[in-house]
This record gives C-alpha cells, structure tokens and sequence, in this order.
C-alpha cells in the first residue's frame, strides 16, 4: 500500500499550474526551483570538476569506497536539468551503494541537440576510466532521459570497443522519441510529471531533425545485444511505464541479463523525492544493493 506522504506529493504535483510550450527558460527554472525544496544533506561532500572537459562533481557519502564508481547522468528530457538538481539524490546513492558517484553536466539541447549528452557521456565514462576507476567497478546509471542515455552510452561504447560497466542502471527510462507506448494516454490521468506534449517536444529539441528512432536517440531501437547487466526502475502509475517494460523485453531477447522492478502507484523518478518519499528511499537502497553486487 502507498504511503500518505505519495498521496500529498501527487496532490502537490498535480496543482503546479499547467503552461503550454513555456519558455526553455522558465523550464530549467521551474526545475531549479524544485530541486532548490531538496538541499544536499550536509554530510555529503560536492566538489566540482573538470571530467575531460565535462563540467562535473564528484558526489560522496561517508564510508564510499573509493574503488566503486558510478557514473551517474539526470534527467530532465535533454533539455532541462544538471548536477544541482540532482545532487541530493547522487548523495543518497552514493550512501546505499557505497560508492563515489560522478554526476555530470552533459550539454543540453536545444543549443546543443544529439549527439551531444552522448558523447560528454561517454567522455566523461572514458576519463573515469583514465583516472583510477576499474571498470569492473563501475556502473552507469540515470533517471528517465538520463535512464535513455545510460543504455545509449554504453552502446556507443561498446561500438568504440571501450571497456564496458559492470552494469547499468535506469531509473524510469525514456527511450521512445515518438511517445508511442500505450502508457502514454493509459496512465495519463494519473501520472503528474511527464505529458505526452511536453516529451514530444523535448524529443523534437533534442533530435533537431534526426530520426527519431536512431538508436542511440532511442535505444528501444538499438541491438543491446552485449550490453551489461541492467537494472530498470519504473513506477505503475507512469506514462512511461510501456518505455521500461519495451526495453526490459528487448534487452532480454538481445541476451542482456536484466533485473526488472515495477514499484506499484509510484511516479516517475519517485526516487528523487527521498527527501519525503518513503518508497523514494526504499528504492534508492535497491538500487544501491545492486551497484554493491554487481561492482563488488
């Protein structure tokens, strides 16, 4: 059963005014503003860096392995989004998993479309790499177009014949440009973060008159064949739920070993309501549980 707390942050969610095609601006305000309700806990440490001309920040708990490395990007449509709206929830996984964690700001579309995030990505993976961390150790792992582009850059490392993660996680992907799943209509009076329009047109700024299944846009068109182990969150009350359950399947039928957790009513990327989510918590701990098993 949900918690109360689920039921007033939906309740909250759900009476944010409602703008068409706002500004680019106002959006990254408007998620700044959220985040700014999530301040990193002060016994996290944030330092910024530069990760091969990556603007980043490594984010650690107390008592992280130095050893155990996740690469982590956020979300936010490619569009929207950065290390300080994230930074609260690197610093909880970072405290499950028992590990640094390197979150990144990848450039954003529209002033900077695909393949951008792809390639500060996987620049970013490489001067990890180049600095210490064994990929053994490593995980990739982001939440909803960060959740897209951590399958997209481990294809385009793959293909580059870089040494591969561990094992990859994906909070809520998004990996359809086109918004084609069923859940995208089915859970859409229920689901209070992600429109069908707003994707739609993130997915537009973000393509700039690419092919909107190109796979390393969309990965749900990709051969994931020899990818690492994936873990894939998602909630039954979003309207990206049929982008996590396409490519849990096609990642199976590829041989891809693949964990898949459906949480039940839960909102897409509720983990990063941890602050006052009790699921949001209890699911960051899975997921550290699994980046400490599978980069053990």
């Amino acid at each position: 059963m949900a918690s109360p707390e689920l039921t007033d942050l939906i309740t909250l969610l759900k009476s944010r005014p409602v703008v068409e095609n706002p500004p680019v601006a106002d959006m990254r305000k408007g998620f700044d503003v959220l985040a700014s309700k999530f301040p990193l806990t002060p016994e996290f440490t944030f330092t910024r860096i530069d990760a091969g001309g990556v603007p980043a920040a490594w984010v650690e708990a107390p008592g992280a392995d130095s050893g155990r490395t996740l690469l982590y990007l956020h979300g936010g449509g490619y569009v929207i989004g950065s290390i300080d709206t994230h930074r609260e929830l690197a610093g909880r996984l970072s405290q499950a998993a028992a590990a640094r964690v390197l979150i990144i700001d990848y450039r954003l579309a529209p002033e900077y479309p695909y393949p951008a995030a792809v390639e500060d990505a996987a620049a970013a993976y490489r001067w990890m790499l180049a600095n210490g961390a064994d990929p053994a150790r490593a995980v990739i792992a982001g939440d909803s177009a960060g959740g897209g582009l951590t399958v997209a850059t481990m294809l385009a490392l793959r293909e580059s014949g870089d040494p591969l993660p561990a094992a990859g996680v994906c909070l809520s992907p998004w990996v359809d440009m086109e918004g084609i799943g069923d859940s995208m209509t089915g859970k859409a009076d229920v689901d209070p973060m992600v429109r069908h329009e707003g994707l739609v047109r993130m997915a537009s700024l973000y393509l700039n008159g690419a092919d909107p299944r190109t796979p390393l846009a969309a990965p749900l068109y990709a051969d994931l064949s020899g990818l690492p182990p994936l873990l894939i969150h998602v909630g039954t009350a979003e309207t990206l739920l049929d982008d996590a359950v396409r490519l849990a399947d096609r990642a199976k039928a590829a041989g891809v070993d693949v964990t898949f957790e459906s949480w039940d009513d839960m909102i897409h990327v509720w983990h990063i309501f941890a602050p006052l989510l009790p699921e949001g918590q209890q699911a960051i701990e899975r997921v550290g549980a699994y980046v400490r098993q599978r980069a053990a």
